[in-house]
This record gives C-alpha cells, structure tokens and sequence, in this order.
C-alpha cells in the first residue's frame, strides 16, 4: 500500500496541511484542536490514505496535540528540527513564504529525506512540562504586579488590592515548586538526569527543572550540536569569501523556552562556572559583545549540560575542559 505523506505547517491556531498524492497536491486548512484533528482524520479517509506519514516543525507547544492525535490513529509522524527544514528550504531555492507553501515545503522534505519517527512523551515529562509552564507564567504575571506596585501612586485600594494578589500567587507558586520536586523525585529517571544537571555549577534547581521539561530526552540526540541546534543556539555568520559583513548572532529559530531557560544559568555560570567564566572571557577578549558572549555562554552551558547526561556523570571542571 502507497503511503501518503502529509507536511503540517503549524501555528498557535490553525494547522495548513498538504497532502502529496499523485494526481496532485491536496490543501487544508484546519482549526488546531480536537475538532480540527477529526476533520483532518476525515479527510484523509476520504482521499483513501490508510498509511499516512505525517511531518510538521517542533514549534513549542503548538503541534504536540496534533502529534499526539495523529499517533493514536495508526500515523507515522515526524516532528523536526525547524533548522533542518529551514536549510532543506535553501538547498530547494524556495523563498516564497505562505502557510500553503511552508506545508507544501515540509511534506517535500519528509518525502524526500525520510526523517526519524516521534513517539509520545511519557506522562511524567508532559506533568512536568505542564508545571513548569505553569509555574513560569504565574512567576512573570507576579512580576508584573510588583512593577505596578512601584507606580501605584500610593493609592490605598490599589496597594491593598496588588498587595493580596501577590501574596496569592506567591502561594501558588509555592505549590508549583512543591510539586515539581515531588514529581522529579518519584521517577527515577527524571530524578537521575536532575542530579545530574545539578552538578553543574550555573544550573540550579528549577533550571534543571526547565531543561528537563523542554529537552524530554537527551537521548534522542546524535550529539551536543543538534540539541543546540534544536536550541536555536547555533551562531550564525553572514560571510562573503573571508569578508564578515555583519556580526555573529543567534538563530531565532529552535524552542525559545529553552533559550529562556538558559539565559539566567548562563549569566550565573559566567561568575561561578570555571568552564564557562574562562570561556566567556576569551570570546570576550577577542571583542565580542557582550549578548554575543552570553549567547555563547549559553550554548556552553547546553553543551555541558548534554555532557553530563550522555556520560551519566557528574560535572567535573577538568573533564569537561575537553567538551
């Protein structure tokens, strides 16, 4: 039987499918929750595909629902790098840029360069995810009211009003953290890895947390390279012969949550890290800026962290001079 290939350009709302079949290319556009998904269910039946391989981007947290779906009914499914579908683009010569050709484009490249299958997340990695989200938007809004606090006008409603709703979130925030760690210490893998990435000086525990939540599995990377990549922490530079026209900077593709993640036990690591503060140092040196040299702290970081996980050992400052 011919399997049917389908490229899913993801966002936050909607999902553009193409399906690649040989009298032509099929288009659809679908809501991106579970009504969406059984119509898309539907209209593969309709097309008669039984053996379907679906492809989209790791686009956050906006295709997973998606993926899972798919999954359950019997599907291939495939979620890649955004990099790798960005430099296939290149390879390709496509630059206009539609959800319809951004689909169009994914199911190509899933026809032609095959890529590995995704299975589920275990459901103490989606708790987790789910907690640690939770947790960070409850952090950011508390935040928010402290700003306003500051410009209140000491009006006494207002300061009474701001006042209990950050001691409200302070105990729910309370109750997030307990049940990370209560999480993280009931799953022996979880609490292993946890361990580990705690070892590494810059990492503490609810960085550990957030790299666990967004990386689900070291594992399934061939090296620390691609999980940076998936990072979207691969310098970039615009070179022409030996001529650099612009400065390094940072991809924006790769999950931002884990970016994020990294920022704060970055600049920590530059201070206590021996690895990170002698790296950082040389690059700054050489006159890098000094988002340049975080960024790369950060990158150094994920490496470290990737290292520790693979080796399953503790950070050690003269093993991983070599990393």
């Amino acid at each position: 039987m011919t399997q049917s290939i389908i490229g899913i350009d993801v966002s936050k709302h909607t999902l553009d499918i193409a399906l690649l079949q040989e009298e032509g290319t099929q288009y659809l556009r679908i809501d991106n929750k579970q009504e969406g998904f059984k119509l898309l269910e539907k209209w593969l039946r309709q097309h008669g595909c039984r053996e379907v391989h679906a492809c989209m981007e790791a686009t956050g947290q906006y295709g997973y629902a998606a993926a899972d779906y798919l999954y359950l009914c019997g599907y291939r499914v495939s979620v890649v790098n955004p990099a790798r579908i960005k430099a296939y683009a290149a390879s390709r010569l496509k630059r206009n840029k539609t959800d319809k050709t951004d689909a169009l484009l994914i199911a190509e490249f899933c026809q032609r360069e095959k890529p590995g299958l995704w299975c589920p997340a275990e459901p103490a990695f989606k708790a987790l995810k789910a907690l640690v989200h939770a947790l960070d938007a409850l952090m950011a809004i508390k935040q928010q009211e402290r700003n306003r606090q500051e410009f209140s006008a000491d009006v006494p409603l207002v300061d009474a009003i701001l006042y209990e709703h950050v001691e409200f979130l302070d105990e729910k925030i309370r109750l997030l953290r307990q049940a990370i760690h209560k999480l993280i210490q009931l799953d022996a893998r979880l609490s292993h890895q946890y361990d580990l990435l705690v070892s590494i000086p810059g990492i503490g525990e609810l960085s550990a947390a957030r790299l666990l939540a967004e990386i689900r599995d070291f594992r399934e990377f061939s090296g620390s390279r691609q999980l940076t990549a998936y990072a979207g922490l691969n310098p970039r530079q615009f070179q022409s012969g030996v001529s650099i026209h612009r400065k390094s900077r940072l991809s924006k593709t790769g999950n931002a949550a884990l970016r994020h993640a990294l920022y704060m036990p970055a600049l920590v690591a530059r201070k206590h890290n021996p690895i990170i503060r002698e790296f950082s140092q040389r690059l700054a040196d050489r006159g890098l800026c000094k988002m340049a040299v975080v960024g790369a702290a950060m990158r150094k970081l994920l490496v470290l962290a990737y290292g520790v996980i693979k080796t399953d050992m503790p950070f050690d400052p003269n093993f991983a001079l070599g990393a």
